[in-house]
């Protein structure tokens, strides 16, 4: 996420990212034991920091993790953006359970490894061609719930839509009903109201997907692959990017690029 030369903070201080070292032992490497977060930046500061500092929180206490200080993390974002010079961007925090002994218990005094890093692009928000990954989201798993490491169901799902001549794969859950793309939240057009699935479905409590649900220019609603063919437009957001979903598995899709417009404005406000 690093280009080669910026700096990184780890562990309370700011390095060249060819200095930074990761224990050998650390958990998050070894196990996938930890959680990160992605959030953009816009004129140097972070958007929406309080509400990606809550799901870490969350995805902390599920995984019995302590979090870092919210007052720390937030003066060394500052400090990272500043000394990287990024000013529009993303910022990726990462936090893991730190070293530990072979095995899978944790030991009894956690030492989490905390890092920050920092990029000056963004992802393309070009349109997106989905296919249906044969990877099904286990909406009944923790997992589905919070940003763990182990992204491994999102990665070879994201694997085999490339594989397939697709950008991004569409995630079913075990009942055959949407959740989301690997790594993004869908929003679907469906007669005239725009409808995302639920989080029982197994969809990720995403950042943007939060937002766009308090103002109320969303509504949570249960969507299966035909709405979604049926749908006036579809859309794929993320803290990131929001981007138009133009076709599923060869089906084409209608087009609302005004209205996506107008999601991705109020996710800038």
């Amino acid at each position: 996420m690093t280009p080669a030369g910026l700096p990184v903070w780890l562990n309370g201080r700011i390095i060249d990212q060819a200095e930074a070292r990761i224990d050998p032992a650390d958990r998050g490497l070894l196990l996938g034991d930890g959680l990160f977060e992605t959030m953009r930046v816009a004129g140097g500061v972070v958007r929406h920091f309080p509400l990606h500092m809550d799901r870490l929180a969350h995805g902390a206490g599920v995984l019995m993790l302590p979090p870092p200080d919210r007052g720390l993390i937030a003066q060394a974002a500052a400090d990272l953006l500043a000394a990287c010079g990024v000013q529009n961007g993303a910022l990726r925090l990462t936090l893991t359970r730190g070293p530990g002994p072979r095995g899978l218990l944790p030991p009894p005094e956690v030492r989490p490894t905390v890092l920050l890093t920092a990029t000056a692009s963004l992802p393309s928000a070009t349109p997106v061609r989905l296919v249906t990954a044969s990877h099904r989201r286990d909406e009944e798993s923790v997992l589905s719930r919070i940003k763990s490491l182990n992204y491994l169901p999102s990665i070879l799902a994201r694997m085999e839509a490339a594989g397939r001549g697709a950008d991004d794969a569409l995630l079913l859950n075990r009942a055959g009903h949407v959740a989301e793309t690997s790594a993004s939240t869908l929003v679907a057009i469906i007669e005239g109201e725009a409808l995302t699935p639920p989080v029982h479905d197994g969809a990720l409590p995403g950042i943007a997907r939060g937002v766009l649900l308090a103002a109320g220019l969303l509504r949570e609603g249960r969507l299966s692959p035909a709405m979604l063919r049926g749908a006036g437009a579809v859309f794929a957001l993320n803290s990131l990017s929001a981007r138009e979903v133009v076709a599923i598995d060869g089906h084409e899709l209608p087009r609302q690029p005004a209205m996506l417009a107008g999601l991705a404005a109020h996710l800038e406000d």
